[in-house]
């Protein structure tokens, strides 16, 4: 069932956008109520478009989280996120630039030049804790009352637009980042191979993808200890997002340079 609409009731697409590691996916999830967003201390986290709907009495805002705007994109993953970035600020309603108090840098400057180019409305949001929810409901309500009129967007209930798969292969990319923390830079992909149920319980079959093959015993760890320490974390925080049992089985495959390979990122989902 669609919200009800009335010659008051505002909706549209807030792009989150910044530069990498500024907490714009710790906001999404705070302004949804929701963890949609995998979060953790390594900028770039953030690949893809992750979309967050919060639908209100009179408003539905369609957060948008984005990746990170950086100046150095060497590689063509990175190209891919600054690119995902761009087209999501290019077609939002209104764009929500995420800066760190007292300080400002060139990746900043990037993001600020990239939301004029595109000429979108804008707002700052400077003095948020998103960990705190400080000013959360304030910024929230701002955002809604700068998108345009019109119908909601979304079906009533409707969170994301992203399938289970997703949010599986996301969780278990999290864990692993927050476990090889400096030891794998940016080499790491996750792909859900398989998904069935039996008897009540999910089986997930996923392949963490490495792009050379000495990062395949980094990320086993010694007799496999590393990797059944992010299974577990794996399993523990999806059992707890889908509410359900959950078996998981990983592997650990090697796709040389990856991350520069315009078609492996097609096929992994980056872009």
């Amino acid at each position: 069932m669609t919200a009800p609409a009335s010659s008051e009731f505002r909706s549209g697409f807030a792009a989150l956008v910044g530069r990498p590691n500024v907490g714009k996916s710790t906001l999404l999830n705070a302004l949804v109520g929701e963890k949609l967003s995998i979060v953790t201390p390594r900028p770039q986290t953030t690949r893809h478009r992750i979309l967050g709907v919060v639908t209100l009495p009179q408003t539905q805002i369609a957060f948008v989280d984005t990746p990170g705007l950086h100046v150095k994109a060497a590689r063509a993953l990175n190209k891919a996120m600054n690119r995902t970035a761009t087209a999501a600020l290019e077609d939002a309603d209104l764009v929500v630039l995420v800066v760190e108090a007292l300080r400002w840098t060139s990746e900043d400057e990037l993001a600020l030049e990239r939301i004029v180019r595109a000429g979108r409305p804008a707002i700052a949001a400077v003095t948020v804790s998103a960990l705190r929810a400080d000013n959360i409901a304030d910024l929230r309500d701002t955002i809604a009352a700068h998108l345009p009129r019109g119908l909601a967007l979304f079906p009533q209930g409707e969170l994301t637009d992203r399938g289970v798969s997703f949010r599986i292969a996301e969780t278990i990319r999290e864990k692993l980042t927050l476990e090889l923390n400096q030891e794998v830079p940016y080499g790491i992909a996750v792909e859900v191979e398989r998904l069935t149920e039996e008897e009540g319980v999910l089986t997930v079959d996923a392949a963490i993808w490495v792009d050379r093959d000495g990062q395949k015993p980094i990320v086993i760890g010694a007799r496999g200890e590393r990797l059944k320490r992010v299974g577990r974390a794996a399993r523990l925080a999806l059992n707890e997002m889908l509410g359900r049992r959950l078996h998981l089985n990983l592997w650990v495959k090697v796709r040389e340079n990856w991350a520069d390979n315009a078609r492996a990122l097609r096929e992994l989902g980056v872009e």
